[in-house]
């Protein structure tokens, strides 16, 4: 099998247990991209026991929360296709009136330019997300 997400080249994992992982997305034009992945290669929800449902939503809105308190973005979108790449996978993003692509999908249509110098501040912004999602996974968990 020739899956990305089950033979990953380079991620920058913020935290993993046997089930499943969170990484954090190295994308120039939105710092505060986290993708949680199913470590098994699986496509659809439906393909999971009620348990791990629960604890996959519980990772989800961790994810969420987190970056909500660290980022303080204008809205979190979250997006799971597996169109491209069909291994069940969730996109955690958060978004801000003035980024590059607002009001359209980071894949839509490019809108505007943003100042270097901001970029750079949500870029500390999303690491320190990141220690603090692993701080918290790892305690509950």
């Amino acid at each position: 099998m020739d899956c990305v997400l089950c033979h990953p080249q380079k991620e920058n994992v913020v935290w993993k247990n046997k089930e499943l992982r969170v990484i954090q997305v190295d994308d120039p034009l939105f710092p505060g991209y986290f993708r949680v992945i199913w470590n098994k290669h699986i496509a659809e929800m439906s393909d999971l026991t009620d348990d791990e449902r629960q604890l996959l939503e519980k990772v989800l809105l961790t994810v969420e929360k987190v970056v909500r308190e660290q980022m303080q973005p204008d809205k979190i979108n979250w997006a799971q296709f597996g169109n491209m790449v069909p291994h069940l996978h969730w996109h955690i993003i958060a978004r801000y009136r003035d980024d590059s692509h607002f009001p359209e999908s980071i894949w839509g249509l490019k809108q505007r330019e943003v100042a270097e110098e901001k970029v750079q501040q949500l870029k500390t912004k999303a690491n320190n997300a990141a220690v603090e999602i692993q701080n918290r996974l790892n305690r509950l968990f």
